[in-house]
């Protein structure tokens, strides 16, 4: 039935158009033709056919009514109902939905299957497991037997309960022919990806599970099994699982899966999952890293000569805003070294000190890897140098350090000391560390007249010794038949504000045992008033006068 303001238009339309029936018939203008669906258009002129009381050709929409149409009539109880302890189920309001339970009652209204579980998703979500299966009993006496919905509400209510509550539920669904959906797997699959529980185990058993039964796995579920294995430290399988989803399904992973998949890769140092989830975060997404991770990323691909990779993070670590620091690039020539670029790092250390970052004997402990393997790897590193050379670049002096440290590491005190000499052919000034290296060299060699001529260098250079210098001149006059030089030298380290360490100590009294010098009591001594304890191999040393104890066979 149409409304009243309904049929008054359509009487005020009638009468409209039989005054232009009229009117048409005496000027022979027919003005405006109504059609359905279509905009009015002016018409050319006719004669008259008709009579006056002909009607108009095109009539307006007619309706038909739908006696079955509820309109704006007053539902029937159970139906306001539903609608009411629906919205109480989508806020999650336990109490209201109670007190609208106690109206049901009042009014004789009997609740029904929706109602039922609307009341149990709110006791779920306040995990009132009691309560829940007190409504879940109140359906069975009224005749209304569990549906798939129910069981998962009380899956839900049970999530802190024993797992064994879980599988009871379970059970029953099996008992009742009901077969588990994607939501009961949901939470079956977040209850054990908390943080107190983390079963990756059973997670994964529930996502096989689903394909086999052809659920699909929803985002959110993919995305907790996925940080869970990242998590746990299983960065294979976490990559596998996200490349797999993605395969799959037309949804696609956050931003924040794809981060903890890289950290996870980075702190294992996996080099595949790596450099598979940088392309993604950084090319697909186009999300930046922190620093955290880019240091973690860089460190990943220096153990596996990724220099391309460790180029890339130097680059966003710039885009970052972060400020360039020595730790940076230390895995960059690491990097480097390991792929066998030895000419680009020594490159890196030029850019380093032209960015006012000053590399140290750590930044090129890659570097010095590579050189001690043979002699040739020495020699062939003055070719890199001098090409570096005539194409413009500055030789940094750790570079000449490392061909140092290793020329003594293989015992070839000759190459040091002609690097050490080659300083000012590359523009190079020597610092502490290159003199560290050469004292070594000659406690090796016992070479104290070359040690005296380096300390001679170092004092016209005006570079300060340091608590490595003296500890290493010392041991070197420990090596000659007269030692008596290595008093002197403690004494200065110790004006100079710096604390023997225990080496020392140690190596003055096995000298002065072996050699019957009584003096190694003031050493024992001084060891002793430095807050040193005397290990059980040297107090041996001591009391057998100098004899190393041996097993017995």
């Amino acid at each position: 039935m149409l409304a009243s303001t309904s049929r008054n238009s359509l009487k005020r339309v009638s009468r409209k158009a039989a005054l232009w029936s009229s009117q048409s018939e005496c000027t022979g203008v027919v003005p405006v033709t109504f059609s359905r669906c279509q905009s009015t258009q002016q018409v050319a002129a006719k004669p008259a056919l008709h009579s006056s009381s002909s009607r108009i050709r095109n009539k307006p929409w007619s309706f038909v009514p739908d006696q079955s149409f509820q309109g704006t009539a007053r539902g029937s109880a159970i139906a306001r109902y539903q609608f009411r302890s629906t919205g109480f189920a989508n806020s999650k309001s336990t109490a209201m939905v109670l007190r609208m339970c106690k109206e049901m009652k009042q009014e004789g209204v009997n609740p029904d299957i929706i109602i039922y579980n609307n009341l149990l998703a709110c006791l779920a979500d306040d995990c009132h497991v009691l309560e829940a299966w007190a409504v879940v009993e109140d359906m069975s006496s009224m005749g209304i037997a569990p549906d798939r919905n129910t069981f998962n509400h009380l899956i839900h209510a049970s999530r802190r309960l024993h797992s064994g509550a879980m599988w009871d539920i379970l059970d029953k669904m099996d008992a009742a022919n009901i077969p588990p959906n994607e939501r009961t797997f949901q939470l079956m699959i977040q209850r054990h990806t908390t943080p107190e529980r983390k079963n990756l185990e059973f997670a994964l058993q529930c996502v096989y599970e689903m394909g086999t039964r052809g659920l699909i796995l929803e985002l959110t579920i993919a995305q907790d099994v996925i940080g869970l294995a990242a998590e746990l430290g299983f960065p294979r399988l976490a990559i596998d699982l996200a490349e797999n989803f993605e395969a799959t399904s037309v949804r696609r992973l956050s931003s924040e899966t794809w981060i903890g998949c890289l950290a996870s890769s980075a702190e294992a140092l996996y080099a595949k999952g790596v450099q598979r989830c940088w392309e993604k975060v950084i090319g697909d997404l186009n999300v930046t890293p922190d620093e955290g991770l880019c240091l973690d990323v860089l460190h990943t691909a220096g153990r596996h000569g990724l220099s391309d990779l460790a180029t890339d993070v130097i680059r966003v670590l710039r885009i970052l805003g972060a400020d360039w620091q020595e730790y940076h690039f230390a895995p960059l020539v690491e990097a480097m070294c390991n792929a066998g670029n030895l000419k680009d790092a020594f490159g890196t250390l030029d850019l380093m000190r032209s960015s006012n970052i000053f590399p140290t004997a750590v930044t090129t402990q890659p570097i010095y890897e590579v050189l001690k393997q043979d002699v040739d790897k020495v020699d062939g590193a003055w070719e890199l140098l001098d090409k570096l050379r005539s194409e413009g670049k500055t030789i940094d002096r750790t570079a000449i350090n490392a061909i140092i440290r290793a020329a003594i590491s293989l015992s070839d005190l000759q190459r040091a000391v002609g690097a050490y000499k080659a300083f000012p052919d590359y523009k190079c000034v020597p610092d502490i560390d290159t003199f560290n290296s050469l004292l070594s060299g000659c406690i090796i060699a016992s070479h104290r007249g070359l040690g005296d001529r380096l300390l001679l260098d170092l004092k016209e250079l005006g570079i300060k010794p340091d608590a490595t210098t003296y500890e290493r001149i010392i041991v070197l006059c420990l090596t000659q038949a007269t030692y008596e030089d290595a008093f002197f030298y403690l004494e200065e380290m110790k004006a100079q504000k710096y604390v023997p360490p225990r080496s020392v100590y140690d190596a003055i009294i096995r000298t002065c045992i072996a050699a019957g010098d009584s003096r190694y009591t003031l050493a024992l001594d001084e060891l002793k008033q430095c807050g040193y304890t005397v290990s059980d191999n040297l107090q041996t040393f001591i009391d057998t006068g100098g004899r190393e104890s041996r097993p017995r066979s």
